[in-house]
């Protein structure tokens, strides 16, 4: 074996264990079975590669459930006026204003997860150089390492800030050492990731769930939006409509059933399989509404304010909870895409009727949790044959879809000062071009600021529950201090009970950042903490 391949195997372990907590080096050590692999004999070929590939992609997962937190589908709404969590600490501190250093779940998880993609990427690369590969394949397997180790530096630096960039193997010393970046180096090296993926990637993958080159420019745009670079995000927009390949999926409610997973609209996603050896996706049986014998855990739940926001179909405001509602048609007059995100009081769920307080032997939230009137429908099997056993669900996370293409481009009009009927229409399209959603369409002739408000509006109501509004509301606040109006918000119970407050003293500035683990300042002296932590 090549000796500076095996160097790096040693440095990438030893750098892990510097620069994460010791729990990932123990899934980065499985990544390297002792019965079938030695120093001797792995990698050779293409088979070995794509053992390493998919080692990769396996990182994504979110298989650890208290820990959500690299992605944190949904839950991350939880620190968000969209959602209330309560069994996820750091996520419910994040969202009312406690949150510390000390704090372990997604303040050390996301660190932790981040590097362990950026090391096995660069392991992977690193092995290119002594397999027998055409450069064809060769180049294939550096680009999607490249877009997944872009992917966990734009995750580092929208959580973090600039933190420290690792490309190669480095010694126990230097990781005790290594600085951190900053946060424009951080960016661009993503950026650089992506270049490099969106050169050498083609349109359609080999392999459903693997990275394309519409995936590499959806990421990379997504990058430009949360720095507010908006002619970038205009540009890239507009190239990957051109690809002809995305469009929006006929229904709302079928966008996220498993029958249709990887469909149109789909441009990257998280795969998930029912089975065994953490291939299963657990968000369903943690965060799901109980029926009949079935209890799962409803870790978070959509809030009234969430609700509230939905508009009527006429476009008129909604104030649901303030209004007149027919139980037996909880729905009827609202907003379609209500119904696919969360379940209200009168709604069936898998045959059973919400909440078992009105119902006797109905839908229920879990004991712990307070809030027993919401609860969450999307991205949750709707069929009870189908319900996978615990741990097993087969849901697919989607990580960008092309309705956020558009909202994206529509975005960047607005506040670049481009055609605001445009980004108008981008936003009609979203609201009308669905089979199951026909929402009265906005009107032209808006002002901007009354337009840039729409669009605030359709990006909360679209991705609700995806895990997506804790980065709008912090980048829209940087912008023009949009949480001074939100803040602070009340969480309260079927009762109207208050269950916590959000951010009672308002949303400070350096709540836009995670705190740097503890635990990695105390191995690196050179690390500095962010501001205000």
């Amino acid at each position: 074996m090549n000796m500076k391949l095996k160097n790096i195997i040693t440095y990438s372990l030893l750098s892990l264990l510097i620069l994460t907590s010791g729990g990932c080096v123990e899934e980065f050590l499985d990544f390297f079975p002792e019965d079938k692999i030695t120093s001797a004999n792995f990698p050779v070929n293409e088979d070995d590669m794509d053992l390493l590939l998919n080692g990769l992609y396996g990182q994504l997962r979110e298989n650890a459930l208290y820990n959500q937190g690299f992605f944190a589908y949904g839950v991350l709404d939880g620190a968000t006026p969209n959602g209330w969590n309560w069994g996820n600490l750091s996520i419910t501190k994040i969202g009312n204003g406690q949150l510390s250093a000390t704090d372990g779940q997604i303040v050390s998880f996301r660190w932790t997860r981040a590097y362990a993609i950026i090391f096995r990427a660069n392991y992977l690369i690193k092995a290119l150089e002594v397999v027998e590969l055409s450069a064809d394949i060769k180049s294939m397997y550096e680009a999607e390492a490249r877009f997944l180790r872009g992917v966990a530096y734009a995750t580092l630096v929208e959580s973090y800030g600039g933190v420290p960039i690792v490309l190669d193997a480095i010694s126990t010393e230097e990781a005790r050492t290594i600085g951190r970046n900053t946060a424009d180096e951080t960016w661009n090296q993503a950026i650089s990731d992506y270049d490099f993926a969106i050169a050498n990637l083609d349109v359609n993958a080999p392999q459903v769930g693997r990275a394309t080159k519409g995936a590499a420019m959806a990421m990379k745009m997504r990058a430009y939006l949360y720095q507010n670079k908006f002619s970038e995000v205009i540009s890239l927009a507009d190239q990957i409509i051109g690809l002809g390949k995305y469009s929006l999926f006929p229904t709302y409610d079928g966008l996220f059933q498993m029958e249709n997973e990887n469909n149109q609209e789909v441009i990257f996603d998280i795969q998930y399989m029912r089975g065994e050896n953490s291939q299963g996706n657990r968000l369903d049986q943690f965060t799901g509404t109980g029926t009949g014998s079935w209890t799962r855990g409803t870790r978070y739940t959509p809030t009234e304010n969430l609700v509230n926001a939905y508009e009527r179909i006429d476009g008129s405001p909604g104030k649901y909870f303030e209004s007149e509602i027919d139980l037996d048609n909880p729905y009827d007059g609202w907003d379609p895409r209500l119904k696919v995100t969360c379940v209200v009081p009168g709604a069936y769920y898998l045959d059973y009727r919400f909440p078992n307080y009105l119902y006797p032997g109905g839908a229920y939230n879990h004991p712990g949790n307070r809030i027993k009137h919401l609860s969450t429908r999307k991205y949750r099997e709707d069929v009870m044959a189908d319900l996978a056993p615990t741990d097993q669900s087969d849901l697919n996370n989607i990580v960008i879809r092309y309705a956020d293409i558009l909202l994206s481009k529509s975005e960047a009009l607005i506040e670049s000062g481009g055609d605001v009927d445009e980004a108008i229409a981008l936003i009609n399209r979203i609201r009308t071009e669905r089979e199951d959603v026909k929402m009265t369409p906005i009107p032209t002739g808006l002002s901007r600021e009354d337009v840039r408000g729409k669009l605030r509006h359709e990006r909360r109501i679209e991705f609700a529950l995806e895990g997506l509004y804790w980065m709008d509301i912090k980048r829209w606040h940087k912008m023009d201090g949009f949480l001074n109006g939100v803040y602070p918000i009340e969480i309260r119970d079927h009762n109207g009970g208050l269950v916590e407050t959000k951010f009672p003293d308002g949303f400070k500035e350096h709540f836009g950042l995670l705190p740097i683990p503890n635990g990695e300042l105390s191995l690196n002296g050179n690390l500095e903490q962010n501001p205000g932590w």
